[in-house]
């Protein structure tokens, strides 16, 4: 009988700011209505794009100047600050809400996906650990960037953040993604700076990844594959993310 617990993982290729979201909300919305498996997504972004939480005010993008203010923007599902996506892995869980990984409730996920982070980078030569302490920051207020906030489970290399997550969650599934900063270009983005260069060995980030993720929350990490539905209903949520009426919405 197959494992309940287990966990579908894609490896996409780096794709634009606004088929990522649509793709992370297409799989929340079918893993919540039983059309496909509970899902690790790990995915990159081409080009270097501006992810805005969800109650983000747009005007504080309008006011960055350049370089980041030259970037390709869109807002995301979940709240929190603004990310500079660009030397980095992002992770999405598309869980239903009877899985078992959320039996302790969701807040539980961000330690399991946190403690997997910590140990793919240890494994990498990164020693990297939680914040452990929180500041003021909420879903709607605290600096732009994300990166500039801190929670107790945020990760840290040394005294600068390099991973963060966030969620939305439904009455039928909970999204969660997270950023994992690599390296950094752009000092606008100042506290997601990592001391070695973007190299060929980051590219083993995702499999240790996947790998800690699976150790330390027991569930089963199978590759997979996207399918026809998921491919349509992620399409039809592209106009959504490319609106101005989403992007501007606050």
């Amino acid at each position: 009988m197959d494992d309940p617990r287990k966990l579908r993982v894609l490896n996409d290729p780096p794709l634009d700011g606004l088929t990522n979201m649509a793709r992370d909300e297409a799989l929340m919305t079918l893993v919540g209505s039983s059309q496909s498996p509970p899902t690790l997504r790990l995915y990159q972004w081409d080009p270097p794009t501006i992810s805005l939480g969800y109650f983000q005010h747009y005007a504080d993008y309008e006011s960055l100047s350049p370089p980041a203010g030259e970037l390709p923007v869109v807002r995301r599902l979940t709240g929190g600050g603004a990310i500079l996506h660009d030397l980095e892995l992002t992770y999405s869980l598309s869980l239903p809400v009877g899985h078992p990984l959320l039996a302790d409730g969701p807040s539980r996920l961000y330690e399991l996906a946190h403690d997997a982070v910590i140990e793919a980078l240890t494994s990498l030569g990164l020693q990297t650990k939680r914040c452990g302490t929180s500041d003021d920051s909420g879903a709607a207020r605290g600096p732009f960037f994300c990166f500039e906030r801190r929670h107790c489970y945020d990760i840290l290399l040394g005294s600068d953040k390099i991973a963060g997550s966030a969620q939305r969650r439904t009455r039928t599934a909970v999204l969660q993604h997270g950023s994992i900063v690599l390296a950094n270009r752009y000092a606008q983005q100042p506290s997601a700076a990592v001391d070695r260069p973007f190299d060929e060995s980051i590219q083993d980030v995702p499999s240790a990844m996947v790998e800690a993720f699976a150790r330390i929350s027991g569930v089963p990490c199978r590759p997979g594959g996207w399918s026809d539905e998921e491919f349509t209903a992620a399409a039809a949520l592209h106009e959504k993310y490319a609106s101005e009426a989403w992007t501007r919405r606050a």
